[in-house]
């Protein structure tokens, strides 16, 4: 595995149970801005034995990008309520479980909404 699938791969571990976060700020974490695409083709390509919470990475809108009803979305939807992430019509809202949501409240006083 090279160098940037470990620090992929890393980012996604570090997201903790009850958060989410996108793509986009994978590959940010992961020291590669602009790069969300290559973080949806490396969780494709996870290694036989490697355990990552990939349920935890969503669209930047908050959405599960698998398409709606299929078995992949009903487990990602399944696996975030179970840690007690809020999932209606397919979308969580990342400002209140997104891995920047707490920040962006103390900083800013944004609503929880």
């Amino acid at each position: 595995m090279n160098d940037v699938a470990t620090r992929i791969y890393a980012a996604i571990a570090a997201i903790p149970p009850g958060r989410v976060a996108s793509y986009g700020a994978i590959a940010a974490r992961a020291g590669l801005p602009g790069r969300a695409r290559l973080v949806g083709r490396l969780l494709g390509e996870v290694p036989d034995g490697m355990e990552l919470p990939w349920y935890r990475v969503l669209r930047s809108s908050g959405h599960i990008a698998m398409p709606p009803g299929s078995r992949g979305f009903r487990e990602q939807s399944r696996r975030l309520r179970a840690e007690g992430v809020e999932v209606k019509n397919g979308r969580v809202p990342l400002s209140r479980f997104g891995l920047d949501g707490d920040l962006d409240h103390a900083l800013w006083g944004m609503p929880d909404a």
